[in-house]
């Protein structure tokens, strides 16, 4: 079963999924990838406000690429996600409650999770050209001059995610891969091939 979910997110909606839960995501979402969290990363260390207010909020790590005439974006798959786990533990602190990407987080990203409540969602690789039909609204809002790795807001209607990580330190890419060796040790000690 889907769980439906819009932006901004309250404690309540992430304290509600669990590591491995699917979900399908409507709101107001935000682009940045590694260039824009060096820009926001200089605007905390020089006390200049962020080009969105992040408490609620979600991150998409992605460049869309160009727009194809008639459509409202192109096609908008995930980055690797631990690029920005540099960041991450900043942004956490001052309310950012969601990210979205590909891959899993290193440990001080998981623990600030844990600590700020927030879920880290990911999105299918390979699926960029489909996951752009979820998109009705994209806008230019900050660094225009980063091309696509600028902050766009997007406007999102049921985007498909899994919770990759929750805000009790369950990581679905640590259980997936446990379950996996489990598997593996099972099957030499009962003589199954593997």
């Amino acid at each position: 079963m889907e769980k439906r979910l819009s932006t901004p997110l309250s404690q309540e909606d992430v304290r509600s999924l669990r590591a491995g839960d699917r979900v399908l995501l409507s709101g107001t979402v935000y682009t940045a990838r590694d260039a824009a969290h060096l820009r926001m990363m200089a605007c905390i260390e020089q006390n200049r406000p962020l080009p969105f207010e992040l408490e609620g909020q979600v991150i998409y790590y992605a460049g869309p690429t160009p727009t194809p005439p008639g459509r409202v974006i192109g096609s908008i798959g995930p980055t690797t996600s631990t690029r920005m786990d540099a960041a991450t533990p900043a942004l956490l602190a001052r309310g950012l409650r969601g990210m979205i990407g590909k891959g899993s987080r290193g440990a001080a990203v998981l623990e600030a999770m844990e600590q700020y409540g927030a879920v880290y969602f990911a999105a299918v690789g390979g699926a960029a050209a489909l996951m752009a039909q979820c998109v009705t609204g994209c806008e230019v809002i900050a660094w225009d001059d980063l091309g696509p790795e600028s902050v766009k807001r997007l406007t999102l209607r049921d985007l498909p995610l899994i919770v990759a990580a929750d805000a009790y330190g369950a990581d679905a890419f640590a259980q997936g891969q446990q379950a996996y060796l489990q598997s593996v040790e099972a099957r030499k000690t009962t003589g199954e091939p593997g």
